[in-house]
């Protein structure tokens, strides 16, 4: 498995990078939508924080692909993530008839806060620019 650690770091930030700077380039074009979204489960500055949103979904999507600053950039997407989850897909507080999608999406970006901090904690890989920058 060792020999397989450097091509799954690289497979690891480009699987993680596709939620994000997609979900990031969409708010761009749909801002006020997403500042809408935002507002309506009772979040402050809705406009705000959708351009903290896109910054944090951009920079660190790209960040990942590149493997710059990537530990940095992970610990910055986990704790948006996580975050996120609880006032977005909060399914406690919901309907019994939206209760299972929710949790379902809850306990993805779960997942997925998982799979950033294992990438925090061991970094980029030698398929990175972190690595050209240690050589």
């Amino acid at each position: 498995m060792n020999a397989l650690q450097n091509p799954f770091a690289l497979l690891a930030r480009l699987l993680l990078a596709a939620l994000f700077l997609p979900a990031g380039i969409s708010k761009i074009s749909g801002f006020a939508g997403t500042a809408g979204y935002i507002g309506s489960v009772g979040l402050p500055m809705p406009e705000l924080g959708a351009a903290i949103a896109i910054a944090v979904e951009v920079l660190g999507g790209i960040a990942l692909i590149v493997g710059f600053g990537t530990r940095w950039a992970a610990l910055a997407l986990a704790v948006f993530t996580l975050v996120a989850s609880f006032f977005f897909h909060a399914y406690w507080a919901m309907p019994a008839e939206q209760q299972m999608m929710q949790q379902l999406m809850f306990m993805k970006n779960i997942g997925v806060v998982g799979g950033l901090l294992a990438l925090a904690a061991f970094g980029a890989g030698a398929f990175s620019l972190d690595a050209r920058r240690k050589a």
